[in-house]
């Protein structure tokens, strides 16, 4: 068994109603002013705003407000949310929102104990300091809500890169299942094709690591009947409970314990995607290239891969996992090809160039870039 250290500071409050404890929390730890960041205006529609202004003012919390984070959040809206947060003299932050509010407000938060925040992305420094940062999350998808992670674009650059550091762990974290009972369905499918991704990430890197490959297992397999689930009845609170809390276990590192990190090469793929088409949603973008990478790399490492589709699909080999993996994601209604979502393959160059920086990619299999073009391919 690898060694491995297993930390995670994140209070998680999760249930339904449970919206109205973010007031109290934020002033228990000694926040009486606050900047509260959001998106483009449905939790003004959900009531979650409603819900989360009014456990403000109950506390006695003050608040500002900064909104327009948009998914695959942006460099230069980081700035001016730094500038917000500094402007109102803000001691704390509380997203409320999805993984891209979460992760713009993470970087935000580091971004106001740091004069270049984009030094730190584009250098891999580790954020060991910043803003105290809350959340109550609408959407689960990413996990941020309960790690030390960011992804923000450079828009200028065409680069999506990670922010990390333990001073991104959110310090508390709300989850009311109940409030994503209205989301759209693409936006469900999005967001357990994310919660899968993240725990194969971790899982193709096992052997004899038998807790965690068991967990990981578990929870696709929990992912994966919750959506079937949520596709026939939207309304099952029961089952979108058990996908917003695999969502969020998928990325705590607990799904990674005893991985070393983990591979992401189907991650790094996909930025490439989004940096040069930001309109692409992350999980749709990981729904075409997860599967690419697969039938590219299983060859070479049949026992993992034939587990993975005997454990989680009751499939008989590989290549009949991969099968069942892409009728899932197709009959879940999540595009297959890269053509569906707006590319051509003549932008494959450029996502080569994106992706791989020309150096090597992975840890399952380390690609060189003309293999990362391979993929790009068969995703079309």
């Amino acid at each position: 068994m690898n060694q491995f250290v297993f930390h995670n500071p994140t209070k998680v409050i999760f249930g339904q109603g449970c919206i109205s404890n973010i007031g109290e929390e934020l002033a228990r730890a000694g926040f009486r002013k606050i900047l509260l960041t959001a998106g483009g205006g449905s939790i003004r529609k959900n009531g979650v705003y409603s819900q989360v202004v009014a456990s403000l003012g109950e506390a006695g919390v003050e608040w500002e407000e900064f909104w327009g984070i948009t998914p695959n959040p942006d460099l230069a809206k980081v700035r001016a949310g730094v500038e917000a947060a500094r402007a109102c003299k803000a001691e704390a932050l509380l997203s409320v929102g999805g993984g891209s509010v979460i992760d713009a407000t993470k970087a935000m938060a580091a971004g106001c104990r740091e004069d270049d925040i984009w030094a730190f992305i584009a250098q891999s420094i580790p954020v060991h300091d910043a803003l105290p940062h809350f959340t109550v999350l609408t959407i689960s998808a990413t996990g941020s809500e309960m790690n030390p992670f960011a992804v923000v674009t450079n828009e200028a650059e065409l680069k999506k890169w990670p922010l990390i550091g333990p001073a991104l762990f959110p310090r508390v974290t709300i989850i009311d299942p109940s409030v994503q009972l209205s989301l759209p369905w693409q936006q469900t499918v999005n967001g357990a094709v994310d919660a899968i991704s993240h725990v194969l990430e971790f899982y193709f890197l096992g052997s004899d690591q038998e807790t965690t490959l068991a967990i990981d297992e578990a929870l696709l397999r929990t992912v994966i009947k919750a959506a079937e689930a949520l596709r026939e009845d939207p309304a099952d609170l029961a089952q979108r409970s058990n996908l917003a809390w695999a969502a969020t276990l998928a990325l705590n590192g607990l799904s990674g314990a005893q991985f070393d990190g983990g591979d992401w090469t189907s991650h790094t793929l996909e930025h490439a995607v989004s940096a040069l088409h930001p309109e692409v949603a992350h999980g749709a973008g990981l729904a075409v290239l997860f599967p690419a990478w697969i039938a590219q790399v299983h060859p070479q490492h049949s026992a993992i891969f034939d587990r993975w589709a005997r454990n989680v699909f009751g499939a008989t080999d590989a290549n009949a996992g991969l099968e069942a993996l892409v009728a899932t994601y197709h009959r879940w209604g999540a595009p297959l090809t890269l053509g569906e979502l707006g590319l051509t393959r003549e932008e494959i160059p450029t996502l080569v160039e994106l992706a791989t920086q020309g150096r090597r990619v992975g840890r399952v299999a380390l690609l060189e870039p003309h293999e990362v073009r391979a993929i790009y391919e068969r995703a079309f």
